[in-house]
């Protein structure tokens, strides 16, 4: 397939000589400043570095991991990958497709006979559209006949047990597999279709009505098209703002996330009724690395809060939390004042500040507030990346606890950097998210000479005329003396050794030799500089 017939089903590409130009999708820009090569199959972006071939482009805009844009770019081109390791084939994953989307359309008309359910809806605040944008269903109860309802009515169409077991929407009553009875896996639950980032349901969340049943939420199992650590639920629907804002709102449940969105945050996302995980965040960051927590203003909305921002901030991100009014979750303050909400999410604290915050409040003892510092606050600080953030809150802490910046800054490099993929709160114990395979690593000489090589061939493709082919000899030329500097440097490194050596060999000859070419060296060097300084 061709890069810009992919690229085009995205946005809408101009012809600039022989490539193509548009405005670039990964930041906001008024200029088109992304340009695409059918010559090379590849992307750049002259305004944010982007940058790769066609997996990549799908891989950053879908939010997908290799596999997934591999599985993507077949379904377009027309194409089925037959894997060599054992597993569900195309057709078998198309059915159990099939199943799905037949399954919601009956928890959708269930929930269009049964007023109560919807009247239950409408009590929590959601609109009539909502539920239509959201496909949100109901699955009868025992009372209804619901143990089997589901079961009955895709045995009626043609779907047998075993796909509807391996669907994850029926399952066999006990432990023992052998001649127990299958029945629903959702009942008297208000059901959330689960998608996929091309929209396709893949699962489903359900909310029980009755507040005695446990768990309040409950997600389909695990099956060949989901996995719960992975799935961000909505981020189909948000994908784009995500981009668009640059930060996404995390909450915890189904209707907290589809108010957020009927309140018009549409870069809201959920985690599918389970904690964050890293996949979860991983899977996230390509859309942004920006993040807003918005959990229950409640002890354990703040601590699984806690656990998310240390995921976050280990993992690069920038994050915020919202302070929720107490005993309030999302979906209560948005039904109450939908703008209340906007407020609360603008008036958002970085991660450190937020929890030294409720720290503060309750711990009015100097000495134990240090303490309660020394263990939740200064492991937050060490995972921030940027210098002058951990410089910020240090110094915050220093006048607002009486603890001298020297003392905090001594403690803070004692403290041992989180290993996320040791901890079993952070989902996958192995270690293995999105982008745990190892980048080759490459010298700063490598990394310019790649570039270089790069720029030589956009400069064959892109006209003239355009302001782009002007920065690329802009930055060739920089590119070009900082990859003169590094050689001279080398060089240099070289002859002062052989002086050395030359030196203990009292050898006068090569020394008077290794000197000239030395202050040959030195001469190209300043001359550099200067040729620096003048541009």
């Amino acid at each position: 397939m061709n890069i810009t017939e992919i690229v085009s089903g995205y946005i809408k590409l101009e012809k600039a000589g022989t490539s193509f130009k548009a405005r670039c999708p990964f930041h906001n820009e008024k200029t088109p400043s992304f340009f695409v090569s059918p010559a090379r199959q590849s992307f750049y972006c002259f305004g944010c570095g982007a940058k790769g071939d066609i997996f990549t482009f799908v891989e950053e805009m879908d939010g997908l991991d290799f596999r997934g844009t591999l599985k993507l770019l077949a379904e377009k081109a027309g194409v089925e990958i037959k894997y060599q390791v054992s597993g569900e084939s195309r057709a078998e994953k198309d059915k159990i497709l099939n199943v799905l989307e037949q399954a919601t359309k009956f928890f959708e008309k269930e929930l269009a006979d049964h007023r109560s359910v919807r009247q239950y809806l409408a009590s929590r605040g959601i609109s009539e559209e909502t539920v239509r944008n959201w496909r949100i269903g109901y699955a009868p109860g025992p009372s209804a006949g619901g143990w089997r309802a589901l079961r009955e009515y895709m045995n009626s169409l043609g779907y047998n047990d075993t796909v509807l077991l391996k669907a994850g929407l029926i399952k066999k009553s006990g432990d023992d597999a052998k001649g127990k009875e299958l029945y629903d896996v959702f009942r008297d639950r208000v059901v959330f279709p689960l998608a996929d980032s091309n929209g396709s349901i893949i699962a489903f969340s359900g909310r029980a009505l009755d507040k005695k049943v446990e768990p309040k939420y409950l997600n389909s199992p695990d099956t060949v098209l989901f996995t719960k650590s992975e799935v961000l639920y909505g981020l189909d629907k948000a994908k784009d703002q995500i981009r668009k804002k640059d930060y996404a709102v995390l909450v915890e449940g189904q209707v907290d996330l589809v108010l957020s969105h009927q309140s018009g945050i549409k870069n809201s996302i959920a985690s599918s009724g389970t904690a964050f995980t890293r996949m979860h965040l991983e899977r996230l960051k390509r859309f942004s690395s920006r993040i807003i927590i918005a959990f229950d203003g409640d002890p354990a909305g703040e601590k699984a809060g806690e656990r998310a921002s240390i995921l976050g901030l280990s993992l690069g991100l920038e994050v915020k939390v919202a302070n929720l009014p107490v005993g309030l979750d999302p979906a209560e303050v948005i039904k109450k004042d939908p703008q209340k909400w906007k407020d609360i999410l603008r008036e958002s604290l970085p991660a450190v500040e937020f929890f030294f915050n409720k720290i503060e409040e309750k711990e009015k003892d100097s000495r134990k507030l240090g303490k309660q510092v020394e263990k939740r606050i200064l492991p937050m600080i060490k995972l921030i990346e940027s210098a002058i953030e951990q410089s910020y809150f240090i110094s915050m802490l220093a006048k607002r606890t009486g603890i001298k910046e020297t003392i905090l800054w001594e403690d803070l490099k004692k403290v041992k950097r989180v290993d996320i993929s040791q901890e079993s709160d952070f989902g996958d114990p192995n270690g293995s998210g999105f982008n745990a395979k190892k980048e080759p690593h490459l010298t700063q000489r490598e990394q310019i000479e790649g570039r270089l090589a790069e720029i030589k061939l956009w400069r064959r493709e892109l006209p003239e005329s355009i302001s782009e082919t002007l920065t690329l000899k802009k930055e060739e030329s920089e590119l070009a003396d900082n990859l003169s500097g590094l050689l001279l440097r080398d060089n240099l490194s070289r002859l002062l050794s052989e002086l050395s050596r030359a030196e203990v060999a009292k050898d006068g000859k090569l020394i008077t030799s290794l000197t000239r070419e030395i202050q040959g060296v030195h001469v190209q060097m300043n001359a550099l500089e200067e040729k620096k300084k003048m541009l």
